[in-house]
């Protein structure tokens, strides 16, 4: 099973749709009920949120790793081919995607666990669907700013593009999924290309809310070159000032509006 909603501003689909800031941002349902995957991916839909739906583990996953990461997944624990929690540890092991359970499971210690390991919220079933539209935008709110959402394709060189609407580069042909983190860090450092970004400034543009500390900053940096390096360890895109910060050494020549911070 597959659906996709995709609501674009000014739209007519199921209603008429108003979009704001938030409303850009990326879901993707795991759900085996067809009926429930429907109605939330609808409800969602109407809302103005971009939704992708699948019946299964397998499916989704390909999806992300063709399609990047989402900027939150919905799953049901009891899916055909695997457990919800195993599928969740198979996102999380990809990035820091913030994954909310749905579920008929109400037992104190299947939600402990869940929530302790895996997620970062949970819906017990039956939910009223304001319940989901509450639940959801309190966890989208915990995530960094998604402006970077409506920059286009940038070609950095003969090897490297960016899409950020869809958190991915493709790098030599290769399409690489980012997390909404890694998404956010890189847009800030491309639109400083060719300067030095301070960790306090990068810190506080991708965690504005939130305590964040230098060495947080460098474990998702290190994630990152890894996936736009060849050899992280001399890297040729991202270049570290220690003690001070980072900076992206490549100008493309397409470069959206630059920004000083």
């Amino acid at each position: 099973m597959y659906i996709r909603y995709v609501v674009f501003r000014n739209s007519f689909i199921y209603g008429v749709i108003v979009m704001n800031k938030k409303k850009r941002s990326k879901i993707l349902i795991i759900e085996d009920d067809e009926t429930v995957s429907r109605l939330m991916a609808e409800f969602l839909g109407k809302l103005g949120y971009d939704v992708t739906a699948f019946g299964d583990a397998p499916e989704a996953l390909d999806h992300v790793k063709t399609k990047g990461l989402p900027h939150i997944v919905l799953i049901d624990l009891g899916l055909p081919s695997m457990h919800g929690f195993e599928l969740a540890s198979k996102l999380k092991a990809m990035a820091d995607v913030p994954i909310i359970f749905v579920t008929s499971a109400n037992d104190t210690e299947t939600i402990v666990k869940g929530l302790k390991q895996y997620a970062e919220d949970f819906i017990v079933k039956p939910f009223e669907l304001r319940e989901l539209e509450a639940r959801v935008d309190v966890v989208l709110r915990s995530m960094p700013s998604l402006d970077y959402a409506s920059e286009p394709v940038i070609r950095v060189d003969d090897l490297l593009n960016i899409d950020f609407a869809h958190n991915r580069v493709v790098l030599n042909g290769k399409s690489i999924g980012l997390t909404p983190t890694e998404s956010i860090l890189l847009h800030v450092l491309l639109r400083n290309a060719g300067r030095v970004v301070e960790n306090r400034m990068l810190i506080a543009r991708v965690w504005p809310a939130e305590e964040v500390f230098e060495d947080t900053l460098r474990v998702h940096m290190h994630r990152l070159r890894r996936k736009l390096e060849a050899d992280s360890h001399h890297p040729h895109y991202i270049r570290t000032e220690r003690g001070v910060g980072y900076m992206f050494t490549i100008r493309p020549p397409e470069l959206f509006g630059e920004e000083t911070i």
